[in-house]
């Protein structure tokens, strides 16, 4: 687990060996361990090494293959490495460390790009070929790992992070107005856009090749992998699910613990984060485990159920770990926002600075931790948001309703208003169909509800689990932590895209008779008491967890802001959004925002995630000194 970056001087200028240490440099918390930079005249590799596997010198990056043709920067775990080496030796290749990273530059010359159908794991990497003078960049399947890239000026550069791109010299720093309409809308982005200009996101489950040889180089990108929900042909039985469930789930739990260095587990009192403590537990005696907590004195509604350490407590005692926890307050919001703006570079889906303190937290005690991450999006952890588009005409009809409900910052109507000040560069972007673009690749019959529902399964993966993958690499490696995701191995993602629908929805026929009658309250009355989704991963995960738990209503890791933003943090959101002054004004519409801000201070409105978005927002304007 590492930081990679490189540079390409297109016009065949000599890459400076102080520039590639600045890119390398400014993501060096990404790799404490080690630091390595190799050029050859307008080619640069970089990398910062966090050990995990093999500590010694041996797993070295930027790493050169033994006929010195390939070099490789490599940010990482493939957790098949062994399986794929013995392969490989096979094949009469020779290994000289215990590293993953060599097994990986091997496949990768032994097979080329078919390579990465074969890795089992996270990773973002760029292998350069000197004899054909080619960049090749790849990124995993799920995008669990982060990769950028900048094609600005006559240079070509890419990096785990934002950041190393922008320490290159006279690098031309501008917001990218329409991936801000973007975010306002969606709260996340699903393009290939950040908010700056001229700086990309690299796709999951892509590679791409710059090929120097050629008069004009490009990157051309090339898809290798992609989520397939669809109903199987042919249904086993219940039980033959349930059961295969169980061995893929524990065989993707144990792949994941081998480490060289000390693992631990986050344990959020949820289902997902104990089944993996479980299955983990059962290899590590007294494995340490961590939760953040949240002061609920001034949390009012819904909020007074966010706090969940006495689950994860229960939990830590039948599993027999090592427990730390963490109290958050609304102040520790505050406190964190800069730095936060910094590492997570460009906001994404939630409110993410307790994700920066449970990282923190972990941090402390080991160099791994495990996360629950994907179990909601591959088993139908999210029912209301799914039986919202269930029963349509067709799949237009399908892309409006669920377009509706995924406005989670400014409804349409408003976007036009809050946009004012810089309408004329944004009036062309229409975010319905950056939305149904989301599944231009993902068209299977639409004749049943159930084909929907795995419609909005494949939208959420690329989307929604997208974005919380992005943020958890980010504010994970703030803090040199290595975060690894249990549910999205290859096997278990392979399994759970071929689930029927009726083992993840316990009630989606009593949602098309409701729909069908259009019954106006009884309707929203369905899903704010609706418990249902994961009904098979619920099943499965009985027998390692106590009932109360996996039977309990889905929580997300959430704090109470919404109580905090009207409470204890009311005077840090008024005294930066009522700021006149405020950076974001130079974007948006003071009057219409302020609008929108006091709707939810009067109570009439919940806007906390706005309210978040803008402070986020505000914070990131600052950072980058975009002013």
């Amino acid at each position: 687990m590492c930081g990679i970056a490189g540079l390409v001087h297109l016009d065949g200028a000599a890459v400076s060996p102080v520039v590639l240490r600045k890119m390398t440099d400014a993501i060096a918390h990404r790799g404490p361990d080690g630091e390595g930079q190799w050029i050859e005249g307008n080619v640069g590799i970089g990398h910062r090494r966090l050990a995990i596997i093999d500590l010694s010198p041996g797993g070295h990056q930027p790493m050169v293959s033994k006929d010195q043709r390939y070099v490789l920067t490599y940010n990482g775990e493939v957790y098949n490495f062994r399986e794929l080496r013995t392969e490989l030796e096979s094949k009469g290749h020779r290994f000289y460390t215990a590293s993953d990273s060599e097994v990986v530059l091997t496949a990768l010359v032994e097979w080329g790009p078919k390579a990465f159908e074969r890795f089992n794991g996270m990773f973002a990497l760029g292998l350069w070929d000197r004899h054909a003078r080619k960049l090749l960049l790849g990124r995993d399947r799920y995008g669990v790992k982060p990769l950028y890239y900048s094609a600005q000026g006559r240079d070509f550069a890419f990096a785990s992070e934002q950041k190393a791109i922008l320490a290159k010299p006279n690098f031309q720093k501008r917001v990218d107005k329409a991936a801000l309409l973007e975010y306002f809308t969606f709260q996340n982005i699903f393009t290939d856009r950040t908010l700056l200009e001229e700086v990309n996101l690299f796709p999951a489950g892509h590679y791409g090749v710059i090929d120097l040889s050629r008069g004009q180089p490009a990157l051309a990108l090339t898809q290798y992998w992609d989520f397939d929900f669809r109903e199987p042909t042919t249904r086993a039985s219940d039980d033959e699910y349930r059961e295969e469930l169980d061995r893929l789930f524990r065989q993707a739990v144990n792949r994941q613990l081998v480490t060289d260095v000390e693992l631990g587990s986050y344990l959020s009192g949820g289902m997902d984060s104990g089944s993996i403590t479980a299955i983990a537990a059962q290899s590590y005696p007294y494995m340490k485990t961590f939760t953040c907590g949240f002061d609920l004195n001034s949390a009012s509604g819904i909020e007074l159920v966010f706090d969940e350490r006495a689950k994860a407590e229960y939990m830590s005692y039948i599993f027999k770990t090592e427990h730390y926890e963490m109290v958050l307050k609304a102040g520790d919001m505050e406190r964190v926002m800069p730095k936060l703006a910094w590492h997570l570079e460009e906001p994404r889906v939630g409110q993410s600075y307790p994700n920066y303190y449970a990282a923190k937290l972990a941090s402390k005690f080991v160099k791994v931790v495990l996360s629950g991450a994907g179990g909601d999006e591959l088993f139908g952890g999210y029912p209301w948001r799914y039986y919202r588009a269930v029963v349509n005409d067709d799949f237009e009809h399908y892309v409006d309703k669920y377009y509706q409900f995924w406005q989670r910052l400014i409804p349409n109507s408003q976007i036009k208003q809050v946009f004012s000040p810089i309408w004329g560069d944004v009036k062309h972007v229409w975010t319905r169909d950056i939305f149904r673009d989301v599944f231009q690749h993902h068209a299977p019959e639409l004749t049943r509800p159930e084909d929907y529902v795995n419609h909005s399964l494949y939208f959420e993966a690329k989307t929604f689990l997208h974005g919380l993958l992005v943020v958890e690499d980010k504010l994970s490696m703030a803090h040199g932590l290595e975060s690894r995701v249990p549910f999205l191995d290859n096997d278990l993602v392979d399994f759970s895209m071929r689930v029927p629908v009726s083992l993840k929805l316990d009630n989606l026929q009593q949602v098309v008779r409701i729909n069908e009658n259009e019954p106006g309250p009884k309707t929203r009355i369905f899903f704010e008491k609706n418990k249902d989704g994961k009904k098979l991963l619920r099943s499965a995960m009985s027998k390692y967890i106590p009932d109360s738990i996996v039977n309990a209503e889905k929580q997300g890791f959430s704090a109470p802001d919404a109580s905090w933003f009207k409470g204890e943090s009311i005077d840090y959101v008024k005294s930066t959004l009522l700021n006149k002054n405020a950076t974001i004004y130079q974007l948006l519409d003071r009057e219409s925002v302020v609008s929108l801000l006091n709707e939810h201070l009067s109570g009439a409105q919940n806007r906390r995630l706005f309210i978040w978005s803008l402070l986020n927002v505000e914070s990131w304007l600052k950072a980058n000194e975009l002013t």
